[in-house]
Protein backbone atom coordinates (compact mmCIF):
# COMPACT_ATOMS: atom_id res chain seq x y z
CA UNK A 1 0.00 0.00 0.00
CA UNK A 2 1.48 3.38 -1.02
CA UNK A 3 1.43 6.52 1.12
CA UNK A 4 -1.46 7.90 -0.94
CA UNK A 5 -3.54 4.83 -0.01
CA UNK A 6 -2.84 4.89 3.73
CA UNK A 7 -5.50 6.21 6.08
CA UNK A 8 -4.72 9.67 7.54
CA UNK A 9 -3.96 8.24 11.02
CA UNK A 10 -1.14 6.14 9.51
CA UNK A 11 0.28 9.16 7.67
CA UNK A 12 0.29 11.17 10.89
CA UNK A 13 2.12 8.36 12.69
CA UNK A 14 4.71 8.29 9.92
CA UNK A 15 5.24 12.06 10.16
CA UNK A 16 5.54 11.93 13.94
CA UNK A 17 8.00 9.04 13.65
CA UNK A 18 10.07 11.02 11.13
CA UNK A 19 10.10 14.01 13.48
CA UNK A 20 11.08 11.92 16.49
CA UNK A 21 13.72 9.89 14.65
CA UNK A 22 15.37 12.77 12.79
CA UNK A 23 17.84 13.74 15.55
CA UNK A 24 18.88 10.12 16.00
CA UNK A 25 19.47 9.72 12.28
CA UNK A 26 21.57 12.83 11.97
CA UNK A 27 18.83 14.76 10.22
CA UNK A 28 18.40 12.29 7.34
CA UNK A 29 14.75 11.74 8.16
CA UNK A 30 14.19 15.49 8.15
CA UNK A 31 15.81 15.84 4.73
CA UNK A 32 13.75 13.01 3.31
CA UNK A 33 10.64 14.56 4.84
CA UNK A 34 11.05 17.98 3.16
CA UNK A 35 8.26 18.55 0.67
CA UNK A 36 7.55 20.69 -2.29
CA UNK A 37 3.86 19.81 -2.00
CA UNK A 38 1.72 20.75 0.95
CA UNK A 39 0.02 18.15 3.14
CA UNK A 40 -3.09 19.93 4.32
CA UNK A 41 -5.72 19.22 6.89
CA UNK A 42 -9.05 20.90 6.30
CA UNK A 43 -10.75 23.17 8.80
CA UNK A 44 -14.54 23.66 8.78
CA UNK A 45 -15.38 26.26 6.12
CA UNK A 46 -15.66 29.87 7.32
CA UNK A 47 -15.15 28.87 10.94
CA UNK A 48 -13.40 31.45 13.06
CA UNK A 49 -10.06 30.63 14.62
CA UNK A 50 -10.12 29.85 18.34
CA UNK A 51 -9.61 32.99 20.42
CA UNK A 52 -6.13 32.60 21.82
CA UNK A 53 -3.87 34.70 23.93
CA UNK A 54 -0.29 33.47 24.07
CA UNK A 55 2.80 34.82 25.75
CA UNK A 56 5.50 36.24 23.49
CA UNK A 57 9.05 35.09 24.10
CA UNK A 58 9.72 38.60 25.37
CA UNK A 59 6.85 38.15 27.83
CA UNK A 60 4.13 40.48 26.49
CA UNK A 61 0.79 38.83 25.64
CA UNK A 62 -0.21 38.27 22.02
CA UNK A 63 -3.92 37.92 21.20
CA UNK A 64 -5.19 36.41 17.98
CA UNK A 65 -8.36 38.51 18.25
CA UNK A 66 -6.23 41.67 17.94
CA UNK A 67 -4.91 40.47 14.57
CA UNK A 68 -8.16 40.89 12.62
CA UNK A 69 -7.42 42.50 9.27
CA UNK A 70 -4.01 40.79 9.05
CA UNK A 71 -3.21 37.39 7.56
CA UNK A 72 -1.49 35.12 10.11
CA UNK A 73 0.53 31.93 9.88
CA UNK A 74 1.06 30.11 13.18
CA UNK A 75 3.87 27.57 12.90
CA UNK A 76 3.82 25.03 15.74
CA UNK A 77 7.31 23.67 16.46
CA UNK A 78 9.56 22.12 19.07
CA UNK A 79 13.35 22.34 19.34
CA UNK A 80 13.73 18.54 19.44
CA UNK A 81 11.98 18.21 16.05
CA UNK A 82 14.54 18.20 13.22
CA UNK A 83 11.95 18.94 10.46
CA UNK A 84 10.89 21.97 12.55
CA UNK A 85 14.49 23.15 12.74
CA UNK A 86 15.15 22.72 9.03
CA UNK A 87 11.91 24.49 8.04
CA UNK A 88 12.63 27.72 9.98
CA UNK A 89 14.89 29.45 7.40
CA UNK A 90 12.22 28.93 4.73
CA UNK A 91 9.57 30.40 7.05
CA UNK A 92 11.77 33.41 7.79
CA UNK A 93 12.21 34.03 4.06
CA UNK A 94 8.44 33.74 3.59
CA UNK A 95 7.86 36.32 6.35
CA UNK A 96 10.32 38.72 4.75
CA UNK A 97 8.80 38.28 1.28
CA UNK A 98 5.26 39.05 2.43
CA UNK A 99 5.93 41.60 5.15
CA UNK A 100 4.65 44.46 2.97
CA UNK A 101 1.36 42.59 2.52
CA UNK A 102 0.92 42.42 6.30
CA UNK A 103 1.58 38.70 6.67
CA UNK A 104 2.48 37.74 10.22
CA UNK A 105 4.48 34.53 10.55
CA UNK A 106 4.77 33.45 14.17
CA UNK A 107 6.72 30.53 15.62
CA UNK A 108 4.63 28.88 18.35
CA UNK A 109 6.78 26.76 20.64
CA UNK A 110 5.06 23.69 22.00
CA UNK A 111 5.49 23.06 25.75
CA UNK A 112 9.23 23.55 26.17
CA UNK A 113 11.25 25.14 28.94
CA UNK A 114 12.61 28.66 28.76
CA UNK A 115 16.14 27.20 28.55
CA UNK A 116 15.26 25.01 25.55
CA UNK A 117 13.61 27.90 23.69
CA UNK A 118 16.50 30.26 24.48
CA UNK A 119 19.05 27.70 23.24
CA UNK A 120 17.09 27.24 20.01
CA UNK A 121 16.80 30.97 19.36
CA UNK A 122 20.49 31.54 20.08
CA UNK A 123 21.81 28.62 18.02
CA UNK A 124 19.58 29.26 15.00
CA UNK A 125 19.49 33.08 15.15
CA UNK A 126 15.72 32.80 14.75
CA UNK A 127 14.23 36.17 13.84
CA UNK A 128 10.54 35.22 13.73
CA UNK A 129 8.43 36.33 16.69
CA UNK A 130 8.20 33.42 19.13
CA UNK A 131 5.01 32.65 21.04
CA UNK A 132 4.80 30.18 23.93
CA UNK A 133 2.21 27.40 24.05
CA UNK A 134 3.31 26.39 27.54
CA UNK A 135 0.41 24.03 28.31
CA UNK A 136 -0.29 22.83 24.74
CA UNK A 137 -3.73 24.48 24.75
CA UNK A 138 -3.21 26.36 21.48
CA UNK A 139 -2.03 23.23 19.66
CA UNK A 140 -5.02 21.34 21.04
CA UNK A 141 -7.43 24.10 19.95
CA UNK A 142 -6.23 23.70 16.34
CA UNK A 143 -5.96 19.89 16.52
CA UNK A 144 -2.18 20.02 16.01
CA UNK A 145 -0.56 16.67 16.77
CA UNK A 146 2.26 16.66 14.24
CA UNK A 147 5.26 18.98 14.23
CA UNK A 148 5.78 21.17 12.42
CA UNK A 149 2.23 22.21 11.57
CA UNK A 150 1.31 25.62 10.21
CA UNK A 151 -2.14 27.18 10.57
CA UNK A 152 -3.22 29.75 7.94
CA UNK A 153 -5.67 32.39 9.18
CA UNK A 154 -7.11 34.95 6.79
CA UNK A 155 -7.77 38.65 7.43
CA UNK A 156 -11.29 37.85 8.68
CA UNK A 157 -9.91 35.62 11.44
CA UNK A 158 -10.98 32.39 9.74
CA UNK A 159 -8.76 29.31 9.61
CA UNK A 160 -8.25 28.35 5.99
CA UNK A 161 -6.39 25.08 6.51
CA UNK A 162 -3.46 23.55 8.32
CA UNK A 163 -0.22 22.46 6.63
CA UNK A 164 1.01 19.31 8.34
CA UNK A 165 4.72 18.49 8.30
CA UNK A 166 7.79 20.23 6.97
CA UNK A 167 7.31 22.42 3.93
CA UNK A 168 9.47 24.29 1.47
CA UNK A 169 7.78 27.68 1.82
CA UNK A 170 9.24 28.87 -1.49
CA UNK A 171 7.56 26.06 -3.47
CA UNK A 172 4.68 26.81 -5.88
CA UNK A 173 2.25 24.81 -3.70
CA UNK A 174 3.20 26.80 -0.60
CA UNK A 175 3.01 30.13 -2.45
CA UNK A 176 -0.51 29.27 -3.60
CA UNK A 177 -1.51 28.19 -0.08
CA UNK A 178 -0.13 31.41 1.47
CA UNK A 179 -1.73 33.47 -1.32
CA UNK A 180 -5.15 32.30 -0.15
CA UNK A 181 -4.47 33.81 3.28
CA UNK A 182 -3.24 37.09 1.83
Amino acid sequence: MGAAELPQRHLNRRRVAACLLAPALGGLAGLAHAQSQLNQRAWPARQAAPLLTLERWEGAPWALAAQLGKPVLLNFWASWCEPCRSEMPSLELLATRHEAQGLQVLAVNYRETDAAVRRFIETTALSLPVLRDRDGGAAKAFGVRTFPSTVAINRRGQVLSIAVGECDWASPAARQWVGAAL
